[in-house]
């Protein structure tokens, strides 16, 4: 089947200097105009002109060269898709680019306003009750109209009357009292009426789904659960603000036929059926004979005025402000407040009147709070009044912060002059100092606090006011002169709470203000006295949260480690987190800021023992049930910080560091095999800088440091680990002249190679593993060249034992790795009987100074070298008649190219070697015919030199053969 069957004499000879020059590019000069690929690259800009007519278009900029155009830059002239596509959006639709932009010029209510729907999770998290709850459903009528007179008709058209008699004749059986709600329960029928109003509405019962609105809008007048009429009000009003957006959209829809109405529409845009429509609805709302109920829905369709009046929104305002003085329970009124102040934001948010008036309007009500109708209530409840004043928070902070968006400055002045006057309101203070941007509230620092101390501790805890001026001086700096003051004063009233959930609270909010403002010195004043309100009774455990925050706030403003670990409290605080899970998070998120700002590295003996401490609690952690992704997060942060661990020219400390650290974190292989590069680096740096002085003394730390990973370096689980470790430190050995170390750790890579399995898994998948031995075997190979033989062991030891052990390894099925591995070897091989190898190492004599050319050595490799060319021409035969003949040819091919390249070809049956090759390679067709070219040519082009003109014969026996 293979017609090869003669064997090589010899190599021959290189001259790798003379071949080197050879090999190096020519230099070409490249003119001026000339293309060249690294040359900047002149773009046309076509852009169209305004004012142009459709469709012709100007170059701004053009360019004149005629290189080839770069086809990425190409994209980058406005011809790509996208940029088509956008020029002619600008082209087709002018009018409605001009719109948008008027709109955001007119926009008052932007994304620095907090929406509602943050507030109202908030609400619905914070006040909740375990008591039962009722929805009560009344068949008594819920609209009480007169018909009015008028000289020439009816005041109200026939169809207005029949709608309204419907909607007061109740059906039967709709009297329903649901009892005993749970908050869940209660919730879920909320939800479920929301769900059949808008089927209702669907499904045209405009009428059914008005009564859903003002049965819903009266439950907000039942305050017999008090602690969840916050929660109630959001869960309703969402009923609400479905109901109006439904009338609005159906009114919108009636203006659009025939043609869409504008966005930025008048009154007299608005035909006249829309208009009866909307006024209907007005008429519907106006009958309603409660006043709650039709408040709240008047309010939920506030901008359908749009559609009837240029100022029906403008006067509308003030008349709905004015009816809610008639409210008589204070928490009601209050949150009817808002949800008008809320409405009125949203439609018209430059009526700043009606905000202010709701909000005067709430402080004249407080006197209500101490009636006796409020004060019996709250007594029938079993509520504080702390507790009760609590409710108003989410009402008035609404109300303020509608106020206070984008107000000027004096505005907060006359809010706190009106807090005095109330008699320091802490309620309406708390809400004030939360409402108004940072910076104003900052800057008023030390005023808000004689008014906190002038407030009354029974109604709202003074603790709660500083945490609220706390946020804003975190965020915003007061004046500097009075900042010790300003912390001094909160400090005495927040170190002073009993409960350690409330004290935690506030002290987490001035711990930022602290770091940001003051030293080391302050901080750890409060680390310790955090500790000493946390730790009785192990209160820290309800804490957590408070306790990261803490850790987080001071680590965003404390970057310097030494400083950080110097505070005699900051270790004492860590200890606090006893659970493993906060414990290793708080510990994982130092180690990413010491990775992220520690540039320099550091030997502060500080730093690295809190570091250990800290390394060693996330390594700890690791157990058998800690998923990968978890240890190789963990791993990557201890490698940074082993990283950055340098003693300098100390290198004996740095060495004791390695082994403390191997000892401290065996459980994780990624950090062990850090540990060993970063030995295999200190052996190599120890060298450099101490070569010529302290030999012994250098010789003697590289064989400590080469001993550290030989014990090292079985510990890993990992074989491809073990054998690239094991050639590493072979090699770092070898650089410093320590032979037997080198001899020792190239051997037991040698002796490691049986044990590597056919699969390995990799990102856990489970994949072949021969080529990763391959290549690890070439690598091994490179090496060998330069390592000289041991006088004990024989001639070429090393590469006879590796061969032996590629020879006994069980291979896949059908596979040419094992003759592939001799192929590579013959290379090897080929360098060994030169007389001057490729490479060398300074200090360490090769085979080529041991052996001086010796007859005997170059025989020794001549039959190595038979041996191995043997084996490859069996495994081509057997190709052949197993009809494996892609490979086939690829492994002839393979081998070709090695003769080609280190054969000596003036040896008539190496040359007839290397021509049978080729034919062997090309007779089935699947060698590739662009390589098989090349390769012709560079053949050619080697015949050329003086000393390789015996390739011109070689040459012309090497036939190119078709696949046809």
């Amino acid at each position: 089947q293979c017609s090869v069957c003669c064997v090589p004499r010899r190599s021959r000879g290189r001259n790798y200097e003379a071949e080197l020059q050879r090999c190096r590019p020519e230099a070409a000069l490249v003119e001026f105009g000339d293309y060249h690929p690294l040359k900047s690259i002149m773009v046309t800009d076509t852009k169209t002109r305004r004012g142009a007519r459709k469709g012709s278009t100007s170059s701004s900029s053009s360019s004149s060269s005629s290189a080839p155009l770069d086809p990425l830059s190409s994209m980058l002239d406005g011809t790509d898709p996208l940029s088509m596509f956008a020029a002619a959006s600008a082209t087709e639709t002018p009018a409605m680019s001009h719109s948008w932009e008027k709109e955001k010029e007119e926009e008052v209510v932007g994304p620095d306003f907090e929406s509602w729907s943050l507030k109202r999770g908030e609400i619905l998290a914070r006040f909740t009750t375990t008591e039962k709850l009722s929805i009560v459903s009344r068949r008594d009528k819920l609209f009480c109209y007169s018909k009015l007179k008028d000289p020439g008709s009816s005041a109200v058209s026939e169809k207005v009357r029949t709608r309204l008699e419907e909607l007061d004749d109740l059906e039967e059986g709709s009297q329903r009292e649901l009892l005993n709600l749970s908050q869940q329960d209660y919730a879920n029928r909320i939800e479920e009426l929301n769900q059949s109003l808008k089927e209702a509405w669907a499904s045209d019962q405009k009428v059914k789904a008005l009564k859903i609105v003002i049965q819903c809008s009266k439950l907000l007048s039942d305050t017999s659960v008090i602690q969840f009429y916050p929660s109630k009000f959001v869960l309703i009003t969402d009923i609400l603000d479905t109901f109006g957006r439904l009338v609005y959209d159906r009114i919108w829809t009636m203006c659009s036929d025939p043609r869409p109405l504008p966005d930025s529409f008048t009154v007299d845009d608005v035909n006249d059926t829309a208009k009866e429509t909307c006024l209907n609805w007005f008429f519907k709302i106006a009958s309603i004979r409660e006043l709650l109920p039709r408040l709240y829905v008047e309010a939920a369709i506030l901008k359908c005025n749009c559609f009837l009046n240029k100022c029906g929104i403008q006067e509308t305002l003030p008349r709905l402000t004015a009816m809610i003085r008639g409210i008589g329970d204070p928490l009601v009124a209050a949150y009817t407040r808002a949800y008008l102040c809320r409405v009125g934001m949203e439609v018209a948010p430059h009526l700043k009147d009606s905000l202010n008036r709701n909000f005067f309007d709430l402080l004249g009500s407080f006197r209500q709070i101490s009636s006796e109708s409020v004060q019996n209530q709250l007594v029938l409840q079993r509520v504080e009044v702390p507790e009760y004043l609590t409710l108003y928070s989410p009402a008035i902070s609404w109300i303020l912060q509608c106020i206070a968006y984008r107000a000027p400055e004096p505005l907060l002045t006359e809010m706190m002059e009106r807090c005095k006057k109330l008699g320091n309101n802490a309620l309406l203070l708390n809400s004030v100092m939360r409402a108004f941007r940072p910076e104003f509230v900052a800057g008023r620092a030390t005023d808000f606090i004689g008014m906190i101390k002038d407030c009354d501790e029974a109604g709202f805890p003074k603790h709660l006011l500083f945490g609220s001026l706390g946020r804003s001086v975190a965020c915003a700096d007061p004046p500097e002169s009075e900042r010790l003051t300003i912390l001094n004063e909160a400090w005495k009233v927040v170190t002073k709470v009993r409960s350690p959930q409330d004290y935690i609270n506030c002290a987490e909010i001035w711990v930022e203000f602290t770091c940001r403002h003051f030293s080391k010195r302050e901080v750890n004043t409060v680390l310790a006295d955090i500790i000493k309100h946390m730790t009785p009774d192990r209160a820290f455990e309800d804490a957590y949260p408070q306790l990261q925050s803490v850790i987080r706030k001071i680590l965003t403003y404390f970057h310097d480690f030494s400083v950080l670990f110097s505070m005699e409290r900051f270790l004492p605080f860590l200890d606090m987190f006893q659970k493993d899970s906060v414990r290793v998070e708080v510990c994982r998120s130092i180690m990413e800021v010491f990775i992220k700002h520690q540039v320099e590295p550091t030997r502060d003996p500080v730093i690295l023992n809190a570091m250990l401490h800290i390394c060693k609690t996330m390594h700890d952690s690791v157990n058998a049930l800690t998923v990968e992704d978890e240890k190789r997060s963990l791993a990557l942060l201890i490698i940074g910080f082993i990283r950055m661990v340098c003693f300098g020219r100390d290198f004996e400390q740095q060495l004791s560091f390695c082994v403390e650290a191997r000892a401290t974190f065996c459980n994780l292989e990624s950090v062990m095999v850090q540990l060993i590069h970063t030995v295999n680096q200190l052996a190599m740096e120890t060298s450099r800088v101490m070569r010529g002085s302290h030999s012994r003394k250098t010789a003697a730390f590289v064989r400590a440091c080469a001993a550290y990973s030989f014990i090292t370096i079985p510990s890993l689980s990992s074989i491809f680990s073990r054998l690239s470790l094991y050639l590493l430190s072979g090699q770092v050995a070898l650089a410093n002249q320590c032979l037997s170390q080198a001899d020792a750790f190239l051997k037991a890579a040698v002796s490691l190679l049986p044990e590597v399995p056919r699969s390995i898994s990799v990102e856990g998948k489970l994949r072949a593993s021969e080529s990763f031995l391959l290549d690890f075997i070439n690598n091994f190979l490179a090496t060998l060249l330069v390592v000289p033989d041991h006088p004990e062991h024989g001639v070429l030891y090393l590469v006879r034992g590796l061969l032996n052990m590629i020879q006994d390894y069980t291979w896949e099925d059908n596979s040419d790795a094992k003759v592939r591995v001799y192929v590579s070897a013959l290379p090897l091989l080929a360098a060994m009987s030169q007389e001057t190898y490729l490479y060398s190492i300074p200090k360490v004599d090769s085979n080529e100074t041991l052996y001086g050319g010796d007859p005997k050595f170059l025989l020794e490799i001549n039959k190595l070298s038979e041996t191995l060319i043997g084996q490859v021409l069996d495994h081509l035969k057997g190709l052949g008649r197993d009809e494996a003949t892609r490979r086939q040819g690829a492994l002839a091919f393979s081998l070709f190219g090695v003769l080609l390249a280190h054969g000596d070809l003036r040896n008539n049956k190496l040359s007839q070697l290397a021509v049978n090759l080729w034919n062997l390679s090309h007779k089935h067709g699947y060698c590739e015919t662009r390589v098989s070219v090349r390769t012709l040519e560079f053949i050619k082009h080697q015949a050329q030199q003086a000393d390789m003109s015996h390739l011109s014969d070689t040459v012309q026996r090497l036939v190119l053969q078709s696949r046809t």
